[in-house]
């Protein structure tokens, strides 16, 4: 049997026939079983679907976002720069309110140092005491999880106003605080009106509140390996030189954290000493913490574009103590997988 070649360009039947399959699947209706078009198509509306509910879920967030934060903090960023007393239409005065405040308001220059001096003793005295608890927690077997719940109460009760009083009435001239002093000897004359004490007084109250912060820090003791004390304590380590060698450097992103967590919300004080001073800020101003005074000036003197810009300078000077910890922190907080 001869067979004849097929000269060069003329289609053979098999070429044909795949040639009629790809034109009956592109003239196919999409949608068909077995067919791409129907696949991809599908493909594409179910993740359109998945984006919407997606945005759905995410709605009530966006919109408290938005409504709750974002549209309150662009109206007062708007006041700063007026003078408005709620009654009348905000009056434009540019910068004059932040020309006010530094060069012509000593008042406001005193709530800043008292504030910073708050921040500066009260922080480091706070995470000190829930470190120093969180060791202790750390070291025993029994029991942990009640001491862990009865230190970590005060930090959910701190700041409400029942404690504010009790502690004005604990820190009087006729509290238990001065009548046990008395005892041992120790006259002071009682804390809330003592120009000297106000500020220990509420640093005291503030470091009672160490709950949140010793929590942090036992849950990160808890991943520091064991070899690595085992390791150190061959190697001759005692146990101060096990803790600034061993604890410290990998406990330092949880002290990090702690620190700049505990340093914003120092600046935020307010209910405690707006209850104990009366919201004078007294005595001697040594109360008058510059969130209290940012109320009395809106609040009291009806200075809501003033008490919008103090709130603006604020949160520029915690946005900039932020960015210097987090600048500074590449030098002494060490993560896993550190090369330094």
């Amino acid at each position: 049997m001869v067979t004849v070649p097929t000269p060069a360009g003329t289609p053979t039947a098999r070429d044909s026939g795949r040639t009629a399959q790809r034109r009956a699947a592109a003239a196919s209706p999409a949608g068909e079983p077995g067919r791409p078009g129907r696949a991809s198509g599908g493909a594409a509306a179910a993740a359109r679907r998945e984006t919407i509910a997606g945005y759905g879920f995410l709605a009530p967030w966006l919109v408290g976002f938005f409504g709750l934060t974002v549209g309150p903090m662009a109206v007062s960023l708007y006041l700063a720069f007026t003078r408005y007393d709620i009654f009348n239409p905000p009056e434009w005065v540019g910068f004059g309110n932040f020309v006010r405040m530094f060069t012509d308001d000593p008042v406001f220059l005193r709530s800043a140092r008292v504030t910073l001096e708050y921040v500066i003793i009260g922080t480091p005295v706070k995470l000190a005491a829930a470190l120093a608890v969180a060791l202790l927690l750390n070291s025993i077997t029994h029991g942990s999880g009640f001491f862990r719940s009865a230190f970590y109460t005060p930090s959910l009760i701190g700041a409400s106003v029942s404690v504010a009083i009790v502690w004005r009435a604990m820190f009087a001239g006729d509290g238990p605080v001065d009548s046990s002093l008395q005892v041992l000897g120790v006259e002071l004359g009682g804390w809330v009106g003592d120009v000297d004490l106000a500020i220990p007084m509420m640093i005291i109250l503030v470091v009672w509140q160490f709950g949140a912060p010793m929590v942090i820090f036992l849950a990160g003791l808890k991943q520091v390996p064991a070899e690595l004390y085992e390791a150190a304590q061959v190697d001759g380590a005692g146990p101060v030189h096990r803790f600034w060698k061993v604890t410290v450097p990998m406990l330092s992103p949880v002290i990090f954290f702690n620190l700049l967590l505990e340093t914003i919300h120092a600046f935020q004080v307010f209910g405690s000493a707006f209850i104990i001073s009366n919201g004078s800020g007294a005595p001697g101003g040594r109360l008058n913490f510059i969130t209290l005074y940012m109320y009395k000036r809106g609040f009291a003197d009806m200075q809501m574009g003033y008490a919008a810009a103090i709130a603006w300078v604020v949160l520029v000077v915690v946005a900039i103590i932020a960015a210097i910890m987090f600048r500074t922190a590449r030098s002494w907080v060490y993560y896993a997988g550190d090369n330094r």
